[in-house]
């Protein structure tokens, strides 16, 4: 297999990889509301959304001033931790009682801590790429649901419209999201979704990417991470989102893909789910269902998780023809416009579909 058709493959998996975090995503809103785990008292309002964007700031400025510092263990030690932290609240609504050890008058599932623990343990100690995609799979999926059950719709658009203009402003505008992408690479924390080219690639053995823009062409910047001095296509998240770039040949109309492996932000997968994740949970009466592979979803979510597919795609794309590109931008523009498509073929008015009805 060629290098192109490696990195075709390659591609699949990162949309196979969305898919799952979608899929997820659907599986659990159900069950977390269940377990109490809405976190906003009142979904619909949108100011939510501003709140959840006003921590993404300051995330972002702590994260920054943590490698500006010298003090990257700190932020590992934040991201791993917050990875075995989601990673509780899924198996905790996943993993039956079965097992229980009392502490301070309450019963811990002893299973479901001991899943959370494992999991911060290999990331910890051995995060190599498919420790990392798994960890991001059910970070990704216990976060949209999360937030999907915590934002009704139109805060649910207001959050995928206002990162996808911040997305856009740190990668084109200010830059800075590439120094943040330099640093949380070298970290090796689930923050980003690592998919080789080859199986005998190691993110562990691979070098440290280099600050992202300090020279070259503005218009091509690169991460050169790999062995070799390969060039990669990669996406990091503050928080939650960030952006997806790569470097390339712009003259060559054929570009020749010299890299071991493609990057993309575990926030690119989460911030469109919460719109899909939303849509299913919080879909009015009488708006129909479909099952996926069991799993229930309105025909909104459903049409949101293509118009997601369709941006990704399109990404991937500009990513191997060697063009940077902000994701969100694409993805969140791709999931709305799926979403309302398919509401508004299930019957709803746009003011219905949008969350606004109760305003006019």
């Amino acid at each position: 297999m060629d290098q192109r058709s490696r990195a075709y493959v390659a591609s699949g998996a990162i949309v196979g990889i969305f898919l799952l975090v979608q899929l997820g995503a659907l599986a659990l809103v159900g069950p977390f509301q269940s377990a109490g785990y809405q976190a906003t008292a009142d979904p619909q309002d949108p100011t939510n959304s501003l709140v959840y964007v006003a921590f993404i700031l300051v995330m972002t400025g702590v994260m920054l001033a943590i490698i500006r510092f010298d003090v990257d263990w700190l932020l590992r030690l934040l991201l791993v931790g917050t990875g075995a932290y989601i990673g509780l609240f899924v198996l905790r609504v996943l993993v039956p009682p079965v097992l229980t050890v009392p502490v301070g008058g309450f019963s811990l599932n002893a299973i479901a801590w001991g899943g959370g623990l494992l999991l911060g343990v290999a990331l910890w100690v051995h995060p190599e790429w498919y420790v990392i995609d798994a960890a991001g799979i059910v970070m990704g999926a216990g976060a949209a649901g999360l937030f999907g059950i915590s934002f009704g719709v139109l805060p649910a658009l207001v959050l995928l419209v206002v990162l996808a203009v911040y997305d856009a402003i740190s990668v084109y505008g200010t830059e800075h999201m590439l120094t943040l992408a330099s640093g949380v690479m070298e970290l090796k924390v689930p923050i980003v979704l690592v998919v080789p080219l080859s199986l005998s690639y190691s993110y562990l053995d691979s070098g440290t990417p280099a600050a992202v823009g300090d020279e070259g062409d503005a218009e091509r910047r690169s991460v050169d991470g790999d062995e070799g001095g390969a060039d990669t296509a990669a996406a990091a998240n503050g928080g939650a989102a960030d952006r997806s770039e790569t470097d390339a040949d712009a003259e060559d109309a054929d570009l020749e893909l010299d890299r071991e492996a493609l990057f993309i932000g575990l926030g690119d997968a989460v911030i469109p789910t919460v719109l899909v994740a939303s849509a299913a949970f919080f879909a009015p009466d009488g708006v129909p269902t479909v099952d996926l592979l069991g799993i229930p979803a309105t025909v909104p979510a459903l049409t949101a998780m293509v118009g997601t597919t369709a941006g990704l795609v399109v990404l991937l794309w500009m990513v191997l023809k060697g063009r940077a590109h902000a994701g969100l931008p694409l993805l969140n523009g791709g999931t709305i416009a799926g979403y309302l498509l398919g509401a508004v073929a299930s019957g709803l008015s746009l003011a219905q579909a949008t969350g606004i009805a109760p305003y006019l």
